[in-house]
């Protein structure tokens, strides 16, 4: 059962909601527990795969140019990259202050993004047969088919809207921060 390996945007959209959950939920924390611990096993419930859909390949331009820019005015990538072991939650606090205006300055400049579901968190909700998957994901214990009735856990984001600035040809791309070097 292979699967490929989720993009970068992907494992952070991931990791920003898993945290959210993990400290709502005493469970789900358990379970992502014994998942790092390598005690998995059934430890999380999967929802049913869903059908099999050709791959599509994604071209990287846009990703590299909205990373870049999160680096640029949130300098996102220096603070991922940062070993955060040694550093005080105070530290860390005003470190992720930083980053968060500036990268939230990118986003409300370049996206217009807007919930998945206009319902607020914690209200119950119907997922019909048919429901779109790429949209709603459903979570806990996933038993038989559709209709699934449950609690909006997070809303969900999508982009409604996208100006990202244009590149020259010659712009490397894969250049996030160029390196400075002081004279």
């Amino acid at each position: 059962m292979g699967s490929a390996t989720p993009s970068f945007f992907r494992r952070a959209l991931i990791a920003f909601s898993s945290f959210k959950r993990i400290l709502k939920d005493p469970g789900f924390a358990r379970a992502v527990g014994a998942l790092a611990k390598g005690e998995a096993g059934h430890a999380l419930a999967r929802p049913a795969a869903p059908a099999a859909v050709p791959l599509a390949s994604a071209a990287p331009d846009s990703a590299l140019l909205l990373l870049g820019l999160l680096q640029k005015e949130g300098r996102l990538v220096d603070f991922l990259q940062e070993d955060l072991k040694g550093a005080s939650d105070q530290e860390i606090g005003a470190a992720a202050r930083i980053v968060h205006q500036g990268c939230r300055g990118v986003l409300n400049t370049h996206l217009k993004i807007a919930p998945v579901r206009e319902e607020p968190e914690g209200s119950r909700v119907t997922l019909a047969p048919g429901f779109d998957a790429s949209a709603n994901r459903p979570t806990g214990n996933v038993v038989g088919d559709p209709p699934f009735h449950g609690t909006l856990v997070h809303r969900g984001w999508r982009v409604t809207e996208m100006d990202l600035p244009k590149t020259t040809g010659g712009h490397d791309l894969r250049i996030l921060a160029a390196a400075e070097v002081e004279l």
